[in-house]
């Protein structure tokens, strides 16, 4: 592709940097992943759309991981950066990356469902959303994805998946933007009634820092995407482009910050980490 001279240099981050970030976030959402599954306490429908969520962040750092990996190993020269089993190889890569984005914003999409029922259809929770539907909701979510992906490897084109991303990331903005207000106005209207509910707020609370936290790491790296197709050869677009490494790091850095945001707001998980790394009886 043809880009503009530029006086930005690019911003080049050391490969033990992405390598840390990766390995500790895979860590830190698998750890997630077991307490969830194996606590009692946190089979509950909200925690275990929290358990999806974080089970495609380890999909999204063990990706990024083994990129690295062979971006090490091809610059020893083990590796051939354009031969062809490394160039498929690289290919499910990205579409991991590309499952592991859209995935995401299904599990914010879920666990929005779920706050507001639980808020605003309090008695009714229970029946509405039971254990069977959740896994029901988590299948339909996981079998989109890996089709999705599977499509990825089979028909990968740049652009279109780059399109696809941004459009997809938009019009997911959108609407859960659109319930969030929804949810607001609503909330006005019952105030107290909500007020007397003493983990809904907390669970929305936890789902307005998620998702925002979601924004802001993913938000540059669109912006990236944004400008390689808009102004590929305007100089100040260039300059943005040199940062794409920092984007990068942002865009994985998600990976380590939710596993904080599910500690710092959740007792019982806060609970369960402890005894885990403790290596005490916590069944």
């Amino acid at each position: 592709a043809i880009t503009a001279k530029s006086d930005c240099p690019e911003v080049e981050v050391p490969v033990p940097l992405f390598f840390t970030i990766g390995v500790v976030g895979l860590a830190e959402n698998f750890l997630v992943v077991v307490a969830v599954i194996c606590n009692r306490n946190l089979h509950s429908p909200m925690y275990c759309f929290i358990c999806s969520l974080a089970a495609f962040n380890t999909i999204a750092s063990l990706a990024k991981t083994w990129e690295n990996l062979m971006l090490v190993f091809a610059g020893v020269g083990q590796l051939d950066q354009r031969g062809s089993s490394e160039t498929k190889l690289d290919d499910v890569m990205d579409s991991l990356l590309c499952m592991s984005f859209v995935g995401s914003i299904f599990s914010f999409m879920a666990i929005a469902v779920d706050r507001y029922i639980t808020i605003f259809h309090a008695l009714r929770y229970h029946n509405i959303m039971t254990m069977r539907r959740t896994a029901a909701i988590l299948g339909v979510i996981w079998t989109t994805c890996g089709v999705l992906a599977m499509l990825m490897v089979r028909f990968f084109d740049t652009i279109f998946i780059m399109t696809c991303f941004i459009i997809f990331f938009l019009i997911s903005l959108v609407l859960i933007g659109c319930l969030y207000v929804y949810m607001f106005m609503l909330a006005r209207i019952h105030a107290r009634r909500i007020a007397a509910l003493p983990t809904s707020g907390s669970g929305a609370l936890t789902l307005t820092i998620l998702f925002g936290a979601f924004v802001v790491c993913w938000a540059p790296f669109f912006l990236h995407l944004i400008i390689i197709m808009v102004c590929p050869l305007n100089p100040y677009c260039e300059c943005y482009r040199s940062l794409f490494q920092l984007h990068v790091v942002l865009l994985m850095s998600h990976a380590l910050i939710d596993p904080a945001i599910y500690a710092f707001r959740s007792a019982e998980l806060r609970h369960t980490f402890r005894k885990m790394l403790l290596c005490s009886d916590w069944r």
